[in-house]
């Protein structure tokens, strides 16, 4: 279950967003690292399936498919092949789920950057935060409210078949499935929706979203020990421990694999959820402006030396390369300055160490938090002009200040 700030909610139960289909996608590998197969774009949001998916779809065709051997006697090998279908059908609901916070996410016109199904269930990237406690809250209630939905479904779609049959088995093993779904998002900790909601609230009551963060987090945290001692700890407390009952104290050791995960998952989504929450405190603090080094102009024949003269004089930390009319045409680039021996640059052009200005290259010095983040991550580049609302020159951004500043940032104690 991730947290989205500015990017992600949702897993088996956090928020989501959509769009249209598309219809003719093919699966495909995403543009963006760990993104998995591409299935779709409905709601023009584009769903992968994780390569972690295919290992949980294993485990659950295989533990599922032990069951109905007991339940199904007969079936024989077909079981496994009906373990199969039901793994699937659970994460389609799973993605049902994730879509409820998608719809919600477009109505508050939260752009979603993707849903991906993973290990034990999916998550929803959502890039911008929710702008009031009422909006997080009713973001985060839509989707485990939607797997009760789906729960409901499937047990009255029970009393239209036979309950020993093969569509009984797998209505009621969905049923419980996303009956468990949604009580589980219900818990109050982040990184579940529950903890979302009660972000929203102790936000709406003290005023602080960061204040409902931190207690949601707290809770988090405890419910991952509560998950550890209660399906770990106590049965083997209830059955002699090591001891007494080796352990036989949980019925398999895949059950306290899958418990120690969950565990894990939560503690970590927690933390997580914190650090996003801090990111987003810390974010009006990065501001073109104050960030920018001063430059001078320069036209594209003056030596190396010479522009690194007038710099110092006017105490620029940057160049940039204007035309015959004073208009930017590039930036000398930092590193290729260090790489000039002294010796050599009075003889060097700075039009040989430019680089072109491309579109997106040049940032209004206004610009501050997410919206700065945003506009130098849709142009990857070292430097960046930046400029005055007049369009005069103001100076130059080199990323390595915004990272170094951001670093500082989130250094400093609440």
């Amino acid at each position: 279950m991730k947290d989205d700030e500015p990017g992600e909610r949702g897993r088996t139960g956090e928020q989501g967003a959509g769009g249209r289909p598309d219809p003719g996608v093919k699966p495909t590998r995403p543009r963006g690292p760990g993104g998995g197969i591409l299935m779709g774009r409905p709601f023009g949001v584009p769903v992968y399936v994780g390569p972690s998916w295919f290992l949980v779809a294993a485990l659950i065709t295989w533990i599922f498919g032990g069951q109905l051997d007991r339940v199904l006697p007969g079936i024989g090998g077909a079981r496994y092949l009906v373990a199969l279908f039901f793994a699937v059908a659970f994460y389609a609901s799973v993605l049902v789920h994730e879509l409820a916070h998608t719809v919600a996410a477009l109505r508050f016109n939260l752009p979603v950057r993707r849903i991906q199904l993973q290990f034990f269930g999916g998550v929803s990237e959502i890039e911008k935060e929710s702008e009031t406690p009422g909006r997080e809250f009713v973001l985060a209630f839509v989707g485990p409210l939607l797997s009760l939905v789906l729960s409901a479904i499937f047990y009255g779609a029970m009393y239209t078949v036979d309950a020993g049959s093969v569509p009984g088995v797998l209505l009621a093993g969905l049923m419980v499935s996303n009956l468990l779904v949604a009580v589980f998002n219900f818990l109050p900790g982040l990184p579940l929706d529950g903890g979302r909601m009660l972000r929203a609230v102790v936000w709406k009551i003290t005023g602080k979203p960061m204040s409902g963060t931190i207690a949601a987090v707290w809770v988090g945290r405890l419910l991952a020990v509560v998950v550890l001692v209660v399906l770990i700890g106590l049965p083997l407390l209830g059955r002699g421990g090591l001891n007494g009952g080796g352990l036989s104290g949980v019925e398999t050791v895949t059950d306290a694999l899958i418990a120690a995960i969950l565990a894990a998952i939560i503690w970590t989504g927690a933390g997580n959820s914190l650090r996003m929450a801090r990111l987003r405190e810390h974010l009006p603090r990065l501001k073109a402006r104050t960030l920018t080094r001063r430059a001078v102009p320069v036209e594209s024949h003056t030596p190396l030396s010479e522009a690194l003269r007038r710099a110092n004089e006017a105490g620029a930390r940057a160049l940039v390369v204007v035309d015959g009319q004073g208009a930017p045409t590039g930036i000398v680039r930092e590193a290729s300055i260090v790489g000039v021996p002294q010796h050599r640059r009075p003889w060097v052009a700075v039009s040989t160490l430019t680089q072109d200005l491309a579109d997106g290259m040049t940032v209004p010095a206004e610009l501050a938090g997410e919206v700065l983040l945003d506009r130098l991550k849709a142009t990857p580049a070292t430097e960046y002009l930046v400029v005055e609302e007049t369009g005069s020159i103001y100076g130059v951004l080199s990323t390595a200040d915004v990272e170094r500043a951001f670093v500082a940032a989130m250094g400093r104690p609440q």
